[in-house]
Protein backbone atom coordinates (compact mmCIF):
# COMPACT_ATOMS: atom_id res chain seq x y z
CA UNK A 1 0.00 0.00 0.00
CA UNK A 2 0.98 3.27 -0.90
CA UNK A 3 -0.31 6.82 0.00
CA UNK A 4 0.84 8.82 -2.84
CA UNK A 5 2.78 11.04 -1.06
CA UNK A 6 6.19 11.09 -3.04
CA UNK A 7 9.10 10.84 -1.51
CA UNK A 8 11.97 11.77 -3.25
CA UNK A 9 12.55 12.24 -7.20
CA UNK A 10 16.04 10.57 -8.36
CA UNK A 11 17.78 9.39 -11.39
CA UNK A 12 17.82 5.95 -13.03
CA UNK A 13 21.42 4.67 -11.87
CA UNK A 14 21.83 1.64 -14.16
CA UNK A 15 19.46 0.11 -16.69
CA UNK A 16 19.54 -3.12 -18.47
CA UNK A 17 17.66 -4.61 -21.28
CA UNK A 18 16.51 -8.74 -21.69
CA UNK A 19 14.79 -10.94 -23.63
CA UNK A 20 10.97 -10.18 -22.10
CA UNK A 21 12.91 -8.16 -18.91
CA UNK A 22 14.51 -4.92 -17.72
CA UNK A 23 16.29 -4.50 -14.72
CA UNK A 24 16.86 -1.01 -13.39
CA UNK A 25 18.56 0.70 -10.19
CA UNK A 26 18.29 3.40 -8.14
CA UNK A 27 20.41 4.77 -5.13
CA UNK A 28 18.52 5.45 -2.48
CA UNK A 29 19.87 7.81 0.00
CA UNK A 30 19.87 6.48 4.02
CA UNK A 31 16.21 8.16 4.71
CA UNK A 32 14.62 6.03 2.28
CA UNK A 33 16.65 2.76 2.70
CA UNK A 34 16.83 2.67 6.72
CA UNK A 35 14.86 -0.97 7.44
CA UNK A 36 14.72 -2.04 3.70
CA UNK A 37 15.18 -5.50 3.04
CA UNK A 38 15.22 -7.79 -0.29
CA UNK A 39 11.63 -8.32 -1.67
CA UNK A 40 10.46 -5.26 -0.30
CA UNK A 41 7.83 -2.97 -2.48
CA UNK A 42 9.02 0.43 -3.62
CA UNK A 43 6.65 2.94 -6.25
CA UNK A 44 8.41 4.17 -9.04
CA UNK A 45 6.40 6.48 -10.83
CA UNK A 46 3.68 5.07 -9.17
CA UNK A 47 4.09 1.44 -10.01
CA UNK A 48 4.79 -1.31 -7.62
CA UNK A 49 8.43 -3.16 -7.82
CA UNK A 50 9.51 -5.48 -5.44
CA UNK A 51 13.36 -4.90 -4.38
CA UNK A 52 15.58 -7.83 -6.03
CA UNK A 53 18.82 -7.30 -4.83
CA UNK A 54 20.73 -4.37 -2.96
CA UNK A 55 24.42 -2.93 -3.04
CA UNK A 56 25.22 -0.29 -0.14
CA UNK A 57 28.46 1.80 -1.37
CA UNK A 58 29.64 5.55 -0.26
CA UNK A 59 27.09 7.06 -1.58
CA UNK A 60 23.82 5.22 -0.91
CA UNK A 61 22.09 1.95 -1.38
CA UNK A 62 21.73 0.66 -5.11
CA UNK A 63 18.10 -0.93 -5.03
CA UNK A 64 17.76 -2.94 -8.52
CA UNK A 65 13.87 -3.72 -9.83
CA UNK A 66 12.61 -5.95 -12.54
CA UNK A 67 10.33 -4.61 -15.34
CA UNK A 68 8.75 -7.68 -16.95
CA UNK A 69 6.99 -7.04 -20.81
CA UNK A 70 3.36 -5.90 -19.04
CA UNK A 71 4.60 -3.73 -17.25
CA UNK A 72 6.42 -2.12 -19.99
CA UNK A 73 3.60 -2.27 -22.35
CA UNK A 74 1.17 -0.56 -19.69
CA UNK A 75 3.70 2.44 -18.09
CA UNK A 76 5.93 4.93 -19.02
CA UNK A 77 9.25 2.69 -17.41
CA UNK A 78 9.52 1.28 -21.48
CA UNK A 79 11.26 4.86 -21.91
CA UNK A 80 13.25 5.18 -18.88
CA UNK A 81 16.95 5.12 -19.51
CA UNK A 82 19.95 6.52 -17.17
CA UNK A 83 19.22 9.48 -15.42
CA UNK A 84 15.46 9.85 -16.04
CA UNK A 85 14.17 11.32 -12.68
CA UNK A 86 11.31 9.28 -11.66
CA UNK A 87 8.97 9.58 -8.35
CA UNK A 88 9.75 7.17 -5.66
CA UNK A 89 7.55 5.78 -2.63
CA UNK A 90 8.37 3.12 0.04
CA UNK A 91 5.36 1.16 0.25
CA UNK A 92 3.24 2.69 3.95
CA UNK A 93 4.10 1.36 7.22
CA UNK A 94 1.12 0.07 9.19
CA UNK A 95 -0.68 2.75 10.99
CA UNK A 96 1.11 5.58 8.64
CA UNK A 97 -0.54 8.76 7.86
CA UNK A 98 -2.69 8.67 4.43
CA UNK A 99 -1.42 12.12 3.46
CA UNK A 100 -2.96 11.32 -0.10
CA UNK A 101 -5.12 8.47 -0.79
CA UNK A 102 -4.60 4.96 -0.51
CA UNK A 103 -2.81 3.67 -3.76
CA UNK A 104 -1.95 -0.35 -4.78
CA UNK A 105 0.66 0.57 -7.29
CA UNK A 106 -0.91 -1.04 -9.93
CA UNK A 107 -1.57 1.38 -13.07
CA UNK A 108 -4.39 1.01 -15.49
CA UNK A 109 -2.53 3.03 -18.08
CA UNK A 110 -0.45 6.12 -19.37
CA UNK A 111 -2.12 9.50 -19.85
CA UNK A 112 -0.14 11.98 -22.13
CA UNK A 113 0.45 16.09 -20.97
CA UNK A 114 -2.41 18.25 -23.93
CA UNK A 115 -1.10 21.11 -21.89
CA UNK A 116 1.02 22.98 -19.71
CA UNK A 117 -0.31 26.45 -18.69
CA UNK A 118 2.23 27.86 -15.95
CA UNK A 119 1.51 31.10 -13.94
CA UNK A 120 3.34 32.81 -10.94
CA UNK A 121 3.26 30.07 -8.13
CA UNK A 122 0.96 27.31 -9.77
CA UNK A 123 1.04 25.36 -12.59
CA UNK A 124 -1.85 23.65 -14.41
CA UNK A 125 -1.40 20.07 -16.49
CA UNK A 126 -4.06 18.69 -18.82
CA UNK A 127 -3.77 15.03 -19.72
CA UNK A 128 -5.60 12.81 -22.37
CA UNK A 129 -7.03 9.47 -21.23
CA UNK A 130 -8.61 6.25 -22.69
CA UNK A 131 -12.46 6.03 -22.58
CA UNK A 132 -11.57 3.06 -20.89
CA UNK A 133 -10.77 4.43 -17.66
CA UNK A 134 -11.88 8.11 -17.89
CA UNK A 135 -15.32 7.11 -16.50
CA UNK A 136 -13.76 6.97 -13.57
CA UNK A 137 -12.39 10.52 -13.34
CA UNK A 138 -14.62 13.17 -12.13
CA UNK A 139 -13.75 16.59 -10.75
CA UNK A 140 -12.92 17.41 -7.38
CA UNK A 141 -12.17 13.98 -6.96
CA UNK A 142 -8.79 11.90 -7.08
CA UNK A 143 -6.02 10.53 -8.96
CA UNK A 144 -2.43 9.35 -8.86
CA UNK A 145 -0.25 10.20 -11.45
CA UNK A 146 3.40 9.03 -11.92
CA UNK A 147 2.62 7.83 -8.08
CA UNK A 148 1.35 11.72 -6.86
CA UNK A 149 -2.29 11.79 -5.16
CA UNK A 150 -3.49 14.55 -6.94
CA UNK A 151 -7.28 16.07 -7.10
CA UNK A 152 -8.98 16.78 -9.98
CA UNK A 153 -9.54 20.01 -11.00
CA UNK A 154 -11.65 19.86 -14.39
CA UNK A 155 -12.12 17.08 -16.51
CA UNK A 156 -14.03 17.48 -20.18
CA UNK A 157 -14.37 14.27 -22.18
CA UNK A 158 -11.35 12.17 -22.08
CA UNK A 159 -9.11 15.05 -20.80
CA UNK A 160 -8.53 16.21 -17.46
CA UNK A 161 -6.76 18.50 -15.58
CA UNK A 162 -4.51 19.07 -12.39
CA UNK A 163 -3.65 22.25 -10.87
CA UNK A 164 0.25 21.65 -8.73
CA UNK A 165 1.37 23.46 -5.81
CA UNK A 166 5.44 24.83 -5.85
CA UNK A 167 5.67 22.17 -3.02
CA UNK A 168 4.82 19.30 -5.41
CA UNK A 169 6.38 20.74 -8.62
CA UNK A 170 9.59 20.31 -5.95
CA UNK A 171 9.09 17.38 -5.07
CA UNK A 172 8.31 15.04 -8.12
CA UNK A 173 9.31 14.97 -11.69
CA UNK A 174 5.87 16.85 -13.02
CA UNK A 175 7.99 20.29 -13.65
CA UNK A 176 9.76 17.92 -16.58
CA UNK A 177 6.87 17.16 -18.17
CA UNK A 178 6.24 18.64 -22.01
CA UNK A 179 3.13 18.23 -23.87
CA UNK A 180 3.22 14.57 -25.46
CA UNK A 181 4.92 13.22 -22.45
CA UNK A 182 2.90 10.18 -21.23
CA UNK A 183 2.48 9.94 -17.46
CA UNK A 184 1.28 6.99 -15.25
CA UNK A 185 -2.14 6.86 -14.14
CA UNK A 186 -3.94 4.70 -11.35
CA UNK A 187 -7.68 5.09 -10.70
CA UNK A 188 -8.88 5.63 -6.90
CA UNK A 189 -10.15 2.44 -6.30
CA UNK A 190 -13.40 3.24 -4.39
CA UNK A 191 -14.64 5.71 -7.28
CA UNK A 192 -13.88 2.62 -9.60
CA UNK A 193 -16.17 0.18 -7.31
CA UNK A 194 -18.83 3.09 -6.96
CA UNK A 195 -18.87 3.19 -11.02
CA UNK A 196 -18.62 -0.84 -11.46
CA UNK A 197 -21.60 -1.39 -8.87
CA UNK A 198 -23.65 1.46 -10.61
CA UNK A 199 -22.76 0.03 -13.90
CA UNK A 200 -24.00 -3.34 -12.88
CA UNK A 201 -27.19 -2.59 -11.39
CA UNK A 202 -28.52 -0.52 -14.81
CA UNK A 203 -27.42 -3.40 -16.27
CA UNK A 204 -29.86 -5.86 -14.65
CA UNK A 205 -32.63 -3.57 -14.01
CA UNK A 206 -32.93 -2.33 -17.81
CA UNK A 207 -34.20 -5.18 -19.50
CA UNK A 208 -37.00 -5.90 -16.93
CA UNK A 209 -37.84 -2.04 -17.33
CA UNK A 210 -37.58 -2.31 -20.87
CA UNK A 211 -40.04 -5.87 -20.72
CA UNK A 212 -42.70 -3.18 -19.09
CA UNK A 213 -42.65 -1.22 -21.60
Amino acid sequence: MYTGIVQAMLPIASLKKLSGLTTFSLVLPASLSTELETGASIAVNGTCFTVTQMITNSQGTEVFFDAIEETLALTNLKSIEVGTQVNVERSARANAEVGGHVLSGHVVGTAAVVAVETSENNQRLTFRGDSAWTKYVFSKGYLALNGCSLTIAAVEGTDFAVNLIPETLRRTNFALLNVGDPVNVEIEQQTQVIVDTVERVLAERLPSLSSMS
